[in-house]
C-alpha cells in the first residue's frame, strides 16, 4: 500500500465508484464525499493526502470549495486535482488560478488519472511532521509519540498531545476555540467550545515544568496562541 489517502468528491455515485476502483487497484486508500460540506468535514477529520474534486457539485461548487481550502492556512497546501467535463481553456485557467494543482477533463483513462495523481503527490511531498517539534527546552516527538522537557518525560493525555502538536506546528498565531475544535477534535465531533478551555488547563499543567506553560497564551476576545517570542499570557 502507498499509505496515501485520496478524497474523492463527486455527486455521482457511479463516477465515485469508478475512481475508487482505479485508485484502489493502484494501492491508494479512498474515502468519498458527495458534496462540498461533507468533503470539508472529511478534510478536517481524515486529513487526506490529495483531493479529486469535481467542478460541478450541488449547492457549493467544486471551484468554490477549492478556493476556501486554499484560503485557509491549515489546508492551503492540500493538493487538489479538479475533475470536470468542461474542456474549455478558460475553465482550466480558472481552476488553476484558484490553486488547483492539476486539472483532468472527463473522460480520462485510469492510467492517466493515476499517473497525474502520482506526479502531484511527488511535488507536494510529505505533509505529516516527522521531525521533532521544539519550543525552548520542550520537545515533541510525533513518531515516538512522546514529550520531554530538559530530556525528562512529560505525561499527558492523547487530546493534550494532539493539541500540543497543533500548537507547535502553528506557532505565533491566534486561534479561536471553534478553529481548535475543528482542527484538533475534528469537524464532526460535537462538543462545547468550553471543552477547549478544559484541555488547555490540563496542557498548561503538564507543561508547568520550568515555566513552559507560559507559551500557551490566552488572547482576549479570540482564543489561544502558542508563542515563544512573547512568552507571557495576554
Amino acid at each position: 500500500m502507498t499509505n496515501n489517502t485520496i478524497l474523492i468528491v463527486d455527486d455521482e455515485a457511479p463516477v465515485r465508484d469508478m475512481l475508487r476502483v482505479a485508485l484502489e487497484m493502484a494501492d491508494y486508500r479512498c474515502i468519498e464525499a458527495e458534496n462540498a460540506q461533507e468533503a470539508h468535514s472529511m478534510v478536517i477529520d481524515e486529513q487526506p493526502d490529495l483531493i479529486l474534486l469535481d467542478w460541478m457539485l450541488p449547492d457549493v461548487s467544486g471551484i468554490e470549495l477549492a478556493r476556501r481550502l486554499k484560503r485557509d492556512e491549515l489546508t492551503s497546501t492540500l493538493p487538489i486535482i479538479m475533475l470536470t467535463a468542461k474542456g474549455e481553456e478558460d475553465h482550466k485557467i480558472k481552476g488553476l488560478e484558484t490553486g488547483a494543482d492539476d486539472y483532468i477533463t472527463k473522460p480520462f483513462s485510469p492510467r492517466e488519472l493515476v499517473a497525474r495523481l502520482k506526479a502531484v503527490l511527488r511535488r507536494a511531498g510529505p505533509s505529516v511532521p516527522e521531525e521533532p517539534l521544539t519550543a525552548g527546552e520542550l520537545v515533541l516527538d510525533p513518531i515516538g509519540h512522546r514529550v520531554t522537557i530538559h530530556g525528562q518525560s512529560v505525561e499527558m493525555g492523547p487530546t493534550e498531545f494532539r493539541l500540543l502538536t497543533f500548537f507547535l506546528s502553528h506557532q505565533e498565531r491566534a486561534y479561536t476555540r471553534t478553529q481548535l475544535l475543528d482542527h484538533v477534535w475534528g469537524g464532526n465531533v460535537y462538543v462545547e467550545e468550553r471543552t477547549v478551555d478544559v484541555h488547555i488547563r490540563r496542557l498548561r499543567k503538564a507543561l508547568a515544568v520550568d515555566g513552559h506553560d507560559r507559551f500557551i497564551q490566552t488572547v482576549r476576545g479570540t482564543g489561544y496562541r502558542f508563542s515563544v517570542q512573547t512568552a507571557e499570557r495576554v
